[in-house]
């Protein structure tokens, strides 16, 4: 069991909880976004043995995050929302040139992939002109209801698989996000289990496509990667602060969000 992965875990799933934000992202920057990918990948096959030691402990952290973390989470973003997304922001752009790097853009890239690359960005971040809603907690449960449950499941899980799409965005565009996070926070099991398949399910389709192209066109899907990830930023971002106080402390967070990346990169690559 590589138990590092909880640690990891629990940053990725932290990171889900806040619109804007993307699992697949922190997976980047914690070094692991290919491994990750090869391991759902290969979970799915005859030797889906070899991969529990990585998968479990991840899970394990991501689970917990969501669990223990969503109330802390959910408090600072409807209390500090600007200083929040500013730490996220931090380390989205911290995350760069690490990417830049693995994919040896310097050397590699060529006109196709800066197209590639600003068309990823284009996509994620149009995502900021869609209208999202917290939407109303929906009390009375049917078939229908639970059929919208596991597609939003399935459409957010991408979040963990691609950098830059944030699932708990997507859940808001969708107007369920209010309904999950309830139900994450009261046990609502019937409501968890529904959206779990979905999530899951979606891990596993996504992470497939991911595969196929990270294995014939990595230079490509890399380029698509980083355009996802430069995207996310007009997501995160909320605008410039009004007050001088908000203001300075956005500035302290967002400080401390690059601070986070470069300290999480250098514990990542040195170890």
């Amino acid at each position: 069991m590589e138990w590092k992965n909880i640690y990891r875990g629990l940053v990725m799933g932290a990171s889900d909880v806040i619109p804007g934000v993307s699992g697949g992202t922190i997976a980047v920057l914690l070094g692991i976004y290919e491994r990750l990918i090869a391991a759902i990948n290969g979970f799915m096959s005859k030797d889906w043995k070899k991969q529990l030691g990585f998968l479990i402990p991840l899970g394990i952290g991501i689970v917990t995050a969501i669990f223990l973390l969503s109330n802390v989470i959910d408090w600072l973003f409807e209390n500090y929302p600007g200083p929040t997304k500013f730490f996220f922001l931090g380390l989205i752009l911290g995350v760069l040139p690490y990417l830049f790097h693995k994919a040896d853009a310097k050397n590699k890239f060529q006109a196709k992939h800066i197209l590639i690359l600003l068309i990823g960005a284009a996509l994620v971040g149009s995502l900021a002109f869609l209208q999202a809603s917290e939407g109303p907690v929906i009390e009375n449960m049917t078939t229908s209801t639970y059929i919208k449950l596991f597609f939003s499941g399935f459409i957010a899980s991408s979040a963990l698989v691609l950098p830059g799409i944030s699932g708990s965005l997507m859940l808001l565009i969708m107007g369920m996000y209010t309904t999950i996070i309830g139900a994450v926070s009261n046990l609502q099991l019937d409501i968890i289990a529904v959206t779990g398949a979905g999530i899951v399910l979606g891990i596993v389709f996504m992470s497939k496509i991911v595969n196929f192209f990270l294995n014939r066109y990595y230079t490509g899907t890399f380029a698509v990667i980083i355009g996802m990830v430069i995207g996310s930023v007009f997501v995160v971002f909320p605008g410039w602060p009004v007050e001088i106080s908000l203001g300075l402390l956005s500035i302290a967070t967002f400080a401390l969000g690059l601070a986070a990346a470069y300290v999480l990169g250098k514990v990542e690559y040195e170890s």
